[in-house]
């Protein structure tokens, strides 16, 4: 884009109406595009250089102040200050087929709504993208020089300012009805009850718009008339931002669902664009500068509120009918409340003291110990002959019943670990805003982590082969023959290959369905808060007259605290038993890789084949028990640290920062990832 095309657009003559001035700034913003919307280098020269031309041209200010004195003059603006970039009354899945189909079959736009001009001018769904890397002070320099022009029609520019300052008040009007009536939905009232018995805010903001708007019309009648004040307005948001506060952190603790935290997003959203709209109407009042006006009264004034806004409202119009930002929103506020709990659990497994890392030595041999019998009951079920759905199932059964008795004797399961130790990790990174002494808190805390997992690992893995040894040794004494046959067993020392079998793939699909049940984990626990579940079983009078009252209440608190670790358990099970007959079932290579599974598998075919293998096999399948491990680890921890990070939108550069801290730590003090430090 050259001079010369700017001043092309600027002077072409297009009809002095409505519709011309939009073909105008259709044509102006083609110009103005970079090739590169991401590229805010180009956007801001471009910008500039318009600018520039304005400032120096008095005809080209004053026409483009004509062009938007018969856009804003004529057209209806409600719909465009009270929903652009606000989700609608909808629910979730109603939104998302709405934008499906809106993207397949879309809208007639009409010229007479300022909102579908905005889509038309904008059409480009990345247009956002470059007119927010524009500098503010170029944005607020072109205001002035528009603001500075004189188009020779003082009454008509005066017109379309009072005609938008009238269709602020009613959007005001809307937004405030709004507001009020999600004040009153059952699902906020249910986590703030008080809502109910006392006047609210949400309700009073209603009432003191309407106040606003009677002010605003009874001044433009009578010029001399009092006009009501907005900051009141400002207090009662206040206010309401303060509940919904107090409602997120009461859902937090009781639970969450997805109508809650769109409630929570939409009602979020009304209340900053009322924020904005009754500032930016305060400011134009109090100024009484006019388009025509003083340009630095209109900076300090309304010019400063009005650029944000606008830039605010085409980003709403681009992402209008987008599947990604209402979902990703959503399902990032959901992970928040699902990541928080299972942060809570991820405590219990980073140690820092000696005596906790030794007490998670023998909390996963415990666990290991099961994992031996699991791997055992699975060989014995392998030799029965049933239907797919049958055999599915009971392998299921084996490895979730296996799972949850671990979880029930407070053993470890090392690959459980991940999704809830990055959840505490992610907490802390959001809290510490970066701060270097946290940080290096933060470091130490993520050495401990690795160093609890390693415990936790090893421990499996260390107790599981023997445990596997002695059963297969005891069976084949007992039985006169191997649990497994020697061509099982080489299959199973090739399938732990890392370079010649599908293990590490396979290993990496395992750490999907591990982040996925530390997920689930923490959505059976906000299940169990938000639902009362804890609650409904104690009042169960079968249960009282069956246990009696004590044992009812204790069965009920046990399964508040441990829904999610059951639950997720449960679910692992089933999906590790079923993720091979699925991908037999596609024609897929799908299959799962467990670290302490394929330990104790190690250890029977070791007896099966007398243990004559050679030493380049041992080592390799030793190497790819390690590398399976590993991987198990990374891939879920790797997710489930993205997911926590992500849903409480914190400094992604604090964890760059923090990545540097911990590989100084591995340089200096390597043991430490090993061998917690003497106290």
């Amino acid at each position: 884009m050259s001079r010369a095309d700017l001043i092309a657009v600027l002077e072409r003559p297009y009809a002095d109406t409505a519709e011309g001035a939009l073909r105008f700034f259709v044509a102006l913003v083609n110009v103005l595009r970079p090739h590169n919307p991401y590229d805010p280098a180009a956007a801001t020269a471009r910008f500039a250089l318009l600018g520039e031309i304005v400032a120096l041209n008095a005809g080209h200010a004053a026409m483009l102040h004509h062009r938007l004195t018969q856009i804003f003059g004529t057209t209806q603006q409600v719909s465009l200050f009270s929903e652009a970039g606000i989700l609608p009354n909808s629910a979730l899945l109603t939104e998302l087929w709405r934008r499906t189909a809106h993207r397949v079959l879309p809208e007639v736009p009409d010229p007479t709504r300022l909102k579908d001009c905005f889509d038309i001018v904008f059409h480009r769904r990345d247009d956002h993208y470059w007119l927010s890397a524009v500098p503010l002070e170029d944005k607020l320099a072109l205001w002035d020089a528009i603001s500075r022009s004189r188009d020779g029609n003082e009454t008509q520019s005066m017109a379309a300012h009072a005609h938008t300052e009238a269709q602020m008040i009613e959007a005001m009007l809307a937004l405030a009805t709004r507001i009020g009536a999600m004040g009153l939905e059952p699902e906020l009232t249910r986590v703030l009850p008080r809502l109910a018995e006392f006047e609210s805010p949400f309700v009073h903001l209603g009432a003191e718009v309407h106040r606003i708007a009677a002010s605003w019309r009874q001044r433009h009648t009578h010029p001399s008339a009092a006009r009501e004040d907005e900051r009141h307005v400002l207090v009662l948001t206040a206010q309401c931002r303060e509940l919904m506060a107090k409602a997120r952190r009461t859902a937090a603790g009781e639970g969450t669902s997805l109508d809650l935290t769109f409630l929570f997003v939409r009602m979020g959203q009304s209340l900053r664009r009322l924020e904005k709209l009754g500032e930016l109407l305060g400011a134009s009042l109090k100024s009484e500068v006019e388009p025509t006006g003083d340009a630095a009264g209109v900076r300090t004034g309304a010019a400063v509120r009005w650029v944000p806004l606008l830039g605010e409202l085409v980003q709403g119009e681009n992402n209008r009918n987008s599947l990604r930002e209402p979902f990703g929103r959503l399902t990032g506020l959901l992970a928040l409340r699902v990541t928080e709990l299972s942060g809570r659990t991820g405590e219990h497994y980073i140690t820092s003291s000696r005596a906790e890392y030794a007490q998670m030595w023998r909390s996963a041999a415990g666990g290991g110990f099961v994992v031996g019998f699991m791997a055992f009951i699975k060989i014995l079920l392998g030799k029965l002959v049933m239907a797919p759905l049958a055999s599915v199932f009971v392998h299921g059964m084996n490895y979730s019943l296996g799972f949850v008795l671990i979880h029930v004797l407070n053993f470890t399961l090392a690959t459980k670990q991940p999704a809830m130790t990055a959840a505490t990790i992610a907490a802390s990174i959001d809290e510490s805003e970066g701060k270097a002494r946290d940080l290096h808190r933060l470091a130490d805390l993520v050495v401990d982590t690795g160093r609890s997992q390693f415990a936790a690992i090893a421990g499996n893995v260390a107790v599981a082969i023997p445990t596997a040894l002695a059963i297969a040794l005891l069976y084949n004494w007992l039985g006169g023959h191997h649990a497994v046959d020697a061509e099982k067993a080489r299959l199973v020392l090739h399938d732990l290959a890392p370079l010649t079998s599908l293990a590490i793939p396979h290993a990496a699909l395992t750490g999907i369905l591990l982040f996925v049940t530390g997920l689930l984990s923490g959505y059976f626990d906000n299940k169990a808060a938000y639902d009362r579940i804890p609650e409904r079983i104690a009042n169960l009078a079968w249960l009282r007259r069956l246990a009696g009252p004590l044992r009812a209440d204790r069965l009920a608190g046990y399964i508040g605290r441990n829904l999610g670790g059951l639950g997720g358990n449960f679910v692992l099970g089933i999906m590790l038993a079923a993720t091979a007959p699925v991908g037999y079932m596609l024609g897929l290579p799908l299959d799962v890789r467990h670290v302490t599974l394929s330990s104790a598998n190690f250890g029977f075919a070791l007896v099966s084949l007398d243990f004559h293998i050679g030493w380049l096999t041992l080592l390799e399948t030793l190497a790819g028990i390690g590398l399976v491990g590993f991987t198990n680890l990374t891939v879920s921890f790797s997710l489930a640290l993205w997911v926590a990070l992500r849903a409480r939108g914190a400094d992604l550069g604090s964890s760059g920062s923090l990545a540097v801290l911990v590989l100084e730590r591995a340089r200096a003090t390597p043991a430490r990832f090993f061998v917690p430090p003497r106290e």
